[in-house]
């Protein structure tokens, strides 16, 4: 990274990965609470919406990271794929009861039709957020980063969830979510937000050199990830991956029907009060986290940051009072972003040079795809017999219980015991060596 860059850097990378996780936290977290509130949404459509989501955003990035490969272009992709994000979060305006039913015939069950079409529109929204930011802005910070700064870079990075959490809590406090005008309020303004800077990054962000003579070949180099030979030259990225794939599992478990959780099972309406402290604290310690990696590297940071998490999932599973519900919720964030952070930066320092872009796809399959299918429908498995309780216009919703918690922590122990075995087993191959 040159110096005299350095600062233009660091203002793109937290802007922009701050404003693709504030719209992807409206995604992951509240389009769930829209279907469910609005439209009366059963865990199976959450579930189902989940998964579309997660296979548009594997498809999307593989093409558009090999894309952006072949061309040696970045910043046209992230700017632009901005701007069309922005623009296609603004159409969920038009999602409303009203809207919708006076276009259907009087038999149509509008609040059915306006399901699938969020369903819809969230996978067109995720081709242009996955392009922009999945795959291009993702690229681009592998590019412009190196084994001396990326866990730092990856742990500003990495700590952004937790700030678009506490930024979308924040801002939503202003509405009631069981009114349709403040979805479109939502909607409209974080559409805008997300144009903006996606217009601003034309004058923010550096496209890196990139040797583009050997990405000739746009097809070849969509698959290029998943050729046997690439996967004997590059095991321990593949191991990686694998893992992070078990890691993403366990979170989205219970991420779909978390805020739900909060809201319905405990009846925690000042929840976002109550999680702000959290939310703050962990973004800190992720951060400082991302440094621990860079001074001891996977092996030692990823165990502690596994421990967190699963202490958090057994404060929520066994406990319902404020007090220990906001521990367990600090832990298992902290265990979460910081587990986020040591993930993408190992995957980073174990990505080909020049092939940053390829390569995307290949991480989001890890990222996004297995724990967007697998995880939500565990959750909603888990959640099948769950109580149900009867709303004000007689229909009947879920209520998510802690069972959630206790299959996440499943996961996330075959996690720590697959991770022990690759250990041992890599440390057995190097002792011939003499390493």
């Amino acid at each position: 990274m040159k110096a005299q860059n350095r600062k233009k850097f660091f203002l793109a990378l937290v802007i922009f990965s701050l404003t693709g996780q504030i719209a992807w936290v409206v995604e992951n977290m509240y389009f769930n609470v829209f279907i469910y509130k609005m439209f009366g949404a059963s865990a199976a459509d959450i579930s189902l919406m989940v998964a579309a989501s997660a296979v548009s955003a594997t498809v999307t990035t593989l093409l558009i990271g090999a894309l952006s490969d072949k061309l040696g272009k970045r910043k046209v992709f992230i700017c632009g794929g901005y701007v069309l994000w922005g623009i296609s979060i603004l159409s969920f305006c038009l999602i409303r009861t009203d809207v919708v039913g006076a276009v259907l015939p009087a038999s149509a069950s509008v609040s059915a039709v306006c399901v699938t079409l969020v369903i819809i529109m969230d996978c067109v929204m995720t081709f242009f957020g996955s392009s922009a930011n999945d795959a291009c802005f993702n690229a681009w910070l592998t590019d412009v980063t190196d084994d001396t700064n990326r866990g730092a870079a990856e742990g500003i990075n990495s700590m952004m969830p937790l700030v678009a959490i506490l930024a979308v809590f924040g801002g939503f406090m202003a509405f009631d979510l069981g009114k349709s005008e403040s979805w479109t309020a939502i909607f409209a303004i974080i559409g805008a937000v997300v144009i903006v800077i996606g217009v601003a990054g034309f004058f923010l962000i550096e496209d890196p050199k990139l040797e583009i003579s050997q990405n000739k070949n746009y097809f070849a180099n969509i698959f290029y990830g998943f050729r046997p030979s690439v996967v004997r030259e590059n095991k321990m990225l593949y191991i990686y991956l694998l893992a992070f794939a078990v890691f993403g599992i366990s979170i989205q478990v219970f991420m779909p029907y978390l805020i739900l959780y909060y809201t319905v099972s405990l009846k925690m309406d000042n929840y976002v009060l109550i999680m702000a402290p959290a939310i703050i604290l962990a973004a800190v310690f992720t951060a400082f986290w991302g440094r621990v990696y860079d001074k001891v590297k996977f092996k030692k940071s990823v165990f502690p940051a596994l421990a967190l998490l699963m202490a958090g999932y057994v404060l929520l599973y066994f406990f319902r009072g404020t007090a220990l519900v906001f521990l367990g919720s600090l832990m298992m964030m902290c265990g979460y972003l910081a587990g986020a952070a040591v993930f993408g930066a190992v995957i980073r320092d174990n990505t080909p040079e020049n092939r940053a872009g390829m390569f995307q796809g290949l991480r989001i399959v890890g990222q996004v795809l297995v724990p967007g299918i697998v995880g939500p429908a565990l959750g909603a498995r888990i959640l099948a017999n769950a109580e149900t309780i009867v709303n004000d216009d007689g229909t009947t919703s879920f209520v998510p219980n802690e069972n959630i918690f206790l299959a996440a922590l499943a996961v996330a122990a075959v996690l720590a015991v697959l991770l022990a075995v690759v250990f041992a087993c890599t440390k057995k191959k190097e002792k011939p060596n003499g390493k």
